[in-house]
């Protein structure tokens, strides 16, 4: 139930990521709000052990990448689209390496959780981003770059943050590692109108930063008490939060196609679940 509800606040903050600021100037301002936002749990949260400080380095870094493919996908793509497929082919290179690299092997009933998410991925590439448009390859790439991101913190924070001894040590100091790198690629990239943006957008940020930071914690903390894939998959039952949002909120049109893909999606990430 909590990864349920991360998942939930995790399509939450994509979507903010499409209303009424360009994608790469939100998942900055995001990113830095998220940092900030730990901050006063500092004086009350333990350092983590020594041996997760080059996890949560390699995780900031790899951060990075993730929020400026994200922003690309989102720059060409609608939520709808980009959404499932950034979150739906993680859990397949998540399991894999999480199978060879620690030992957590799949069943029968994952390996058709496999099966499934690959059917309800291809089925979203029928469809353009658009009604009748053609498909946007730059949106796919883009979002494939994303999935490859996803899948590379996952399992480094998965591991990090057992060898932290405590999730929410790593889960501070990994908010305010991913704040301090984003804000140097903000200043890099959008230039000084980053702060009259974040002064024109902050209660998006702030509100986006929430609802990250309380996803990503709490699938954290999970992956401290539960296998990294099993976690890893059930997040991505996010794709039908995603998908709503993007129809309700965002008034991307409602393609029947999209509907069936995003349910497989999610009927394989819950057979990698229980698998």
């Amino acid at each position: 139930m909590a990864v349920l509800a991360a998942a939930a606040c995790h399509a939450g903050w994509n979507a903010l990521l499409k209303l009424n600021v360009a994608p790469v100037v939100a998942t900055v301002l995001v990113a830095v709000a998220a940092g900030l936002l730990v901050l006063p749990l500092l004086p009350i949260t333990p350092l983590p052990a020594a041996a997760a400080w080059p996890y949560i380095v390699a995780s900031a870094i790899i951060h990075v990448a993730y929020f400026v493919a994200l922003a690309e996908a989102y720059r060409w793509g609608d939520l709808s689209q980009v959404y499932p497929i950034a979150r739906g082919t993680a859990p397949l290179l998540t399991a894999a390496l999480a199978s060879l690299w620690l030992n957590e092997a799949l069943g029968s009933n994952g390996w058709a959780g496999v099966i499934v998410l690959a059917a309800g991925i291809l089925l979203l590439t029928v469809k353009g981003a658009r009604k009748l448009a053609p498909f946007d390859h730059r949106a796919v790439a883009f979002a494939l770059a994303t999935s490859l991101t996803i899948t590379a913190y996952t399992l480094v924070d998965g591991i990090g943050a057992r060898l932290a001894g405590s999730a929410l040590a790593y889960t501070v100091w990994l908010f305010i590692g991913d704040g301090i790198t984003m804000a140097i690629y903000g200043a890099l990239r959008v230039g000084p109108s980053l702060l009259k943006d974040f002064r024109a957008h902050w209660r998006i940020a702030t509100a986006g930063a929430a609802l990250s930071t309380a996803a990503y914690a709490i699938a954290i903390w999970a992956m401290t008490v539960a296998p990294i894939a099993l976690v890893a998959a059930l997040r991505e039952t996010s794709v039908l939060f995603a998908a709503l949002f993007g129809t309700v909120l965002l008034r991307e049109p409602v393609l029947p196609v999209r509907l069936v893909a995003a349910l497989l999606v999610m009927a394989g990430a819950l057979l990698l679940r229980f698998r």
